[in-house]
């Protein structure tokens, strides 16, 4: 699909984007009656040749922002879709409206880009039934000007980015098991600047992995752990992004019982939000140093599983009682966040589909973070303004009494039901070397939607790339380096 400015043949459809107090369409009557955020209302030609008008609503005014022109431009790239147009054209007589000017600014160009691209993202691998005819053609703006190409590219890789996290996430797990997903790995970063290093078999013994070892040993198909290792900057501060990567989680022994366990697939949502993030990353040259560390693993049961009772051996010294083999994710970040150490970072930020109890807490929109002041403020502005949000939760130091046990140095899961996200976290920072610098992102409640709108689509939701990627950019720019003072 193209998205350009500039003169052009008349699309099959005019969009008119409009405020709830809006009031420069008097061609439209209707339009100024628009109250709902996302509404849209279609107003078709009357006879061949005559421009359709789709009508998309903004909300209010005072509350506009760029995440608003995304979730519009989704919405109209979707209800295109719907009734089969492939081009469409902006009306200009809103842009001064919207930006103040004739022309759009060059962030806008790249939200629209952005959102349209996500909002007709569909994953149709497995159907058969005919596919929507794709858009051909979107015009942003009458004029072309030098700096709207530039934006409108960003735009594409941030959404095409986005789009391999879900990807990813949507694929079957028979076509997505530990192996093929390191294969897919290999596959998306082959003949980028980077390092990627695979730990498998003998090698994840000989380097202590024994969460993940443990945690895999009931899937006939083995564990790694993979580290993609990226200089752009050699000299910038040393960041480690450990997602989880469990490619189907059936809870192990301690067995899920639902009708329908098909979301099971999409527990390596942290993985899949950190390659997109890197991908991103690597695909703009962005001057910065960071390993990825991916731990991917089965969490089934078989013969050979992992129980409840037994005992985790870290090479940090700390030993693990498992009490629930389905709480496996912090089993195999800690892994992931030993070996970042070991790597040498000192910023590490791990981000996984961890628990639901983070769901309970803060909703379906809003991801938790928890850990460094700064990191946490940090990724809740970046979250606020790209549309990733994300809000923070207490580490209460009393709370980890809760994750005593009486045969070993801790347990896997909490003896409270209360504050689940809270005690996983705080599980995790026994992991942390007290001189880094940490936090942990729980996104479990974000990784997927179950139902179309905006520019998130029915299943997963490709949370994560952009605020990770978009986190890696705003301390490049300001050129921190190591310890993360200015340079």
């Amino acid at each position: 699909m193209e998205i350009n400015t500039g003169t052009h043949a008349q699309a099959e459809v005019m969009i008119e984007l409009v405020f709830s107090d809006g009031e420069y369409a008097p061609s439209l009557p209707l339009s100024a009656k628009m109250k709902e955020r996302g509404g849209q209302t279609w107003f078709y030609g009357r006879h061949a040749g005559e421009q359709d008008i789709l009508v998309i609503g903004l909300g209010a005014r005072e509350r506009f922002r760029m995440e608003i022109l995304r979730e519009a431009a989704g919405n109209a790239g979707r209800a295109m879709q719907d009734i089969g147009r492939t081009t469409a054209e902006l009306n200009p007589d809103g842009f001064m409206d919207l930006f103040g000017s004739e022309a759009w600014p060059a962030e806008a160009i790249t939200a629209w880009t952005e959102g349209w691209q996500l909002g007709t993202y569909a994953f149709n691998k497995y159907k058969g039934s005919a596919k929507p005819k794709p858009i051909q053609r979107v015009r942003i703006s009458p004029e072309s000007r030098p700096e709207d190409g530039p934006a409108a590219e960003l735009g594409r890789m941030r959404a095409e980015s986005t789009a391999l996290a879900r990807d990813l996430c949507n694929e079957a797990a028979s076509d997505l098991n530990p192996s093929a997903f390191v294969a897919r790995i290999r596959q998306v970063f082959a003949g980028r600047n980077v390092k990627l290093t695979v730990y498998q078999g003998e090698e994840l013994k000989q380097r202590q992995m024994n969460g993940l070892l443990a945690v895999g040993a009931g899937s006939k198909h083995p564990p790694a752990m993979v580290e993609i290792s990226y200089e752009g900057d050699p000299h910038a501060e040393h960041l480690a992004l450990v997602g989880k990567g469990i490619t189907f989680d059936m809870g192990g022994m301690n067995l899920k019982d639902a009708r329908d366990l098909s979301d099971a697939r999409f527990d390596m949502g942290g993985a899949a939000a950190v390659i997109g993030a890197m991908d991103l990353l690597t695909r703009l040259e962005v001057k910065a140093r960071i390993t990825a560390i991916i731990p991917i693993a089965d969490n089934v049961p078989d013969g050979g599983a992992f129980l409840p009772s037994d005992v985790i051996r870290y090479p940090n010294g700390l030993s693990v009682q498992v009490v629930n083999t389905d709480a496996e994710g912090r089993l195999i970040l800690a892994d992931g966040i030993l070996h970042a150490l070991r790597c040498g970072a000192r910023h590490i930020i791990d981000v996984a589909t961890l628990t639901g109890a983070v769901g309970h807490a803060l909703g379906l929109k809003v991801a938790g973070v928890w850990g460094d002041d700064e990191y946490t403020g940090q990724l809740m502005r970046i979250g606020d303004r790209n549309g990733d949000r994300i809000w923070r939760l207490p580490l209460v130091d009393e709370d980890e009494e809760l994750l005593g046990s009486p045969y070993a140095d801790m347990a896997n899961l909490a003896s409270s039901p209360y504050g689940g996200a809270n005690m996983a976290a705080l599980f995790l920072r026994r992991f942390v070397d007290g001189k880094a610098r940490w936090c942990h992102i729980d996104m479990a409640n974000t990784v997927q939607v179950p139902s179309s709108r905006g520019y998130k689509v029915t299943g997963a939701t490709g949370y994560g790339v952009r605020l990770l990627a978009d986190f890696v950019c705003e301390r490049a720019a300001a050129g921190t380096g190591e310890g993360g003072t200015s340079r």
